[in-house]
This record gives structure tokens, sequence and C-alpha cells, in this order.
């Protein structure tokens, strides 16, 4: 099933801010650190999932993620 990766503009500022904070986190090795309201987000919208006790990000958060962080880069290219 391929889904489509959301534009940075579609995406709410919060969201767009949990979601880059929970892949810190996961990053980091502190899964603990993601408020469950946020994790359950996440999760519904199919970024995150629970894989034998672990979060890991699926390829959907993975596409998001990429397309987020390419929106910070030219919005710092365009400030500078």
């Amino acid at each position: 099933m391929t889904t489509a990766t959301p534009t940075a503009a579609k995406i709410a500022p919060e969201l767009q801010d949990s979601l880059l904070a929970a892949v810190d986190a996961l990053g980091r090795r502190r899964a603990c650190d993601i408020p469950e309201a946020t994790i359950d987000r996440l999760v519904l919208r199919g970024w995150l999932r629970w894989s034998a006790g672990s979060l890991r990000l699926t390829e959907a958060g993975e596409a998001t993620v990429v397309t987020l962080q390419a929106a910070l880069l030219d919005d710092t290219r365009l400030a500078a």
C-alpha cells in the first residue's frame, strides 16, 4: 500500500514539532520522553508504530520527516 506524503504546509505546526521532537527522542533512545498523547496521535497518523515493545518510525513517518526537514532547510535558506 502506498501512502501519499503530506506537504509540510498541510501539517499543523504543533504536529510538525511533535513529530520532529519524537524522532529526536527516538534517536537518543529516550522514547520515555515522548508524551503518551503525542505517541497516540503519531501512531494514529501512521508515522509511528509499536514493534516488539519498541516505538519505531514507519516508512510514512520517515517520508514525512524528510519533507519537514527539507521545508526547514528551505525556510532557513530563504531567511539568509
